[in-house]
């Protein structure tokens, strides 16, 4: 919601400046070229454009990644989860505790405000389920089961870095962001220069554009925040492994 007011107001802002500047241009006897101006425009709204339709591409292939890796995380912990039943005891029940307890770790990390604590949950259980590995590892170093556990294991290690590299660190850079609205700005004011130049303001369709272009930058800040905004990546994949697991509870 913040984003799409500041950009409302951003582009009202520049496209009242432009209208002015129009028509102080008008009211002195300056003038200008309008059919320059007009083209201009185009030229710069075709930028915009053009900015808006890579930065929507970013945000959407970066949501898309994120989405996969939550199924790939629950395949992962799942694989995991059926290669512990092969382990001896007491590490199997034991790993396979942990990784009850891991999955609801990973069902918490969604919320933003437990996210920090969910993340060093992880890790913990993480750290103890390793432990686990290297104690049967060391059990049975030749074991072809006992490797293919600590393999899955590792991927669910893996995957829980790359989505939190993805998730919290890799965002869509400020320069591009700034570039964005420094088009839009300049796109706006020579909209608002022209309809200064050349008659009446044109509120409607100014108010038009305004809203759709924050629209459209709101929705590209959801997808690049996908914890925080109205388009949240789906846990659906990790909440069926949650369901499953529990109903095999010996």
């Amino acid at each position: 919601g913040g984003v799409y007011l500041l950009t409302v107001l951003v582009i009202l802002v520049s496209m009242e400046v432009g209208f002015r500047l129009g028509r102080f241009q008008n009211r002195s006897g300056r003038e200008e070229d309008q059919p320059p101006v007009g083209e201009m425009v185009a030229a710069t709204l075709a930028l915009l454009a053009f900015m808006l339709a890579i930065t929507f591409s970013l945000a959407a292939a970066r949501f898309d990644v994120r989405r996969g890796l939550v199924i790939e995380e629950a395949n992962a912990i799942g694989t995991t989860f059926l290669r512990s039943e092969m382990l001896a005891e007491p590490h199997r029940s034991q790993v396979q505790s942990l990784l009850r307890d891991y999955v609801d770790a990973r069902l918490t990390a969604v919320q933003p405000d437990r996210l920090l604590e969910a993340i060093r949950r992880s890790e913990e259980l993480q750290a103890r389920l390793w432990a686990h590995a290297a104690a049967v590892g060391r059990d049975e170093p030749g074991s072809i089961v006992v490797g293919l556990f600590i393999s899955s294991l590792n991927e669910v290690i893996d995957l829980h870095a790359k989505r939190l590299a993805l998730g919290l660190r890799s965002r869509i850079p400020l320069v591009i962001w700034m570039t964005l609205f420094f088009v839009s700005i300049v796109g706006t004011s020579l909209m608002g220069l022209h309809a200064g130049l050349i008659g009446p303001r044109r509120a409607l369709a100014g108010t038009a554009l305004t809203l759709a272009f924050s629209a459209v930058v709101m929705l590209i800040a959801d997808l690049d925040r996908s914890r925080e905004g109205f388009m949240q990546v789906s846990q659906q994949s990790l909440m069926e492994l949650r369901t499953s697991i529990q109903t095999d509870n010996p």
